[in-house]
């Protein structure tokens, strides 16, 4: 006698079936509980990023705070024209692809670096320690990292003077030099984000099978070799999204950080355009002059960010969309 097999997956298939042809508001209805969940955060991107928008216009507009944003006079391109024509154009647009470009090529390798060597560790009480130490410093406030900066590189009792006053060299004054703002900025940065930063690139590297690396063991390949063919490969997918997401923001540079950095003495290398809208637009209260400036500034940055996304897709990379 034989069984007949016991049919359990039609009656959810034809459900399944049944509601991908019902309506919209039926879908809804049926996995409420999903859209509860992402409701908070629909209402805050809705409240906090769409909803400002409206006051885009004051971009295009010549805003008087007491005829509010309506009732302002419509200039068009005036305010655009003004930046670019105006002698701090050139200065504040090389020092930011310059901090920016840095950035991208120095400080984004670093953390891709960082996990693949970890991952190569076999001892786990030196890989836990190496971790906490090097993701700690992100938890430090951006005003005391500019502090310890400031103490490290005095020129008379800071550290690194000392150390080079001791090798025979003499003694630079690093936060008046114009030269060296970059460099300082973004290696201070790589200090304080490379542990966190490579968070992501570890957990995508406990994803790859273990049997490769024992195949390649077996086949004599060396841990250099078993990085570059196996781990690397392995996330290039994660390490192109966030060079698309990077590459995205391109043209914004944390404002804080190289506010409290600057000084008259280094101005000419550390004037980017998020200090230069703060001061047009709360210094000087230039509100439409600066809305200017951040929406043109916002506008490279969504070309910058779909031209790359494109190229990735193209390439046949990982992309956004």
């Amino acid at each position: 006698m034989t069984a007949r097999p016991i049919e359990h997956s039609a009656p959810a298939t034809q459900k399944k079936q049944t509601l991908r042809r019902s309506p919209g508001w039926k879908r809804v209805l049926h996995n409420y509980e999903l859209y509860l969940f992402i409701l908070p955060t629909l209402v805050y991107f809705i409240l906090f990023h769409y909803v400002p928008m409206y006051g885009v216009q004051i971009a295009f507009k010549n805003f008087i705070a007491v005829k509010g944003v309506t009732g302002s006079p419509w200039v068009g391109f005036e305010h655009f024209e003004r930046f670019f024509e105006s002698y701090q154009f050139i200065t504040v647009m090389r020092n930011t692809l310059g901090i920016s470009l840095y950035e991208l090529l120095v400080a984004f390798p670093a953390p891709i670096v960082l996990a693949l060597l970890l991952n190569q560790v076999t001892s786990e009480r030196f890989k836990k320690i190496v971790q906490t130490v090097t993701y700690a410093p992100h938890f430090i406030s951006v005003v005391v990292i500019a502090g310890m900066l400031y103490l490290f590189l005095s020129p008379k009792q800071g550290l690194v003077n000392q150390i080079l006053v001791l090798l025979g060299m003499e003694p630079v004054f690093f936060m008046a030099s114009p030269d060296w703002f970059k460099t300082i900025y973004v290696f201070s940065g790589i200090w304080q984000n490379i542990g966190w930063a490579a968070i992501i690139y570890l957990a995508a590297l406990s994803g790859v099978n273990p049997d490769l690396h024992e195949a390649a063991v077996v086949d004599g390949a060396t841990k250099l070799q078993r990085i570059r063919h196996i781990d690397l490969p392995s996330i290039m997918p994660t390490i192109v999204i966030l060079l698309i997401l990077n590459v995205g923001h391109l043209m914004s540079i944390g404002f804080e950080k190289v506010y409290l950095l600057q000084n008259q003495l280094n101005i000419d290398a550390s004037e980017i355009i998020q200090t230069y809208v703060y001061k047009a637009g709360l210094m000087n209260a230039q509100f439409s002059y600066s809305a200017a400036i951040g929406l043109f500034n916002s506008v490279v940055n969504f070309i910058l960010l779909i031209s790359v996304n494109q190229l990735a897709k193209k390439t046949k990379q990982a992309s956004l969309w």
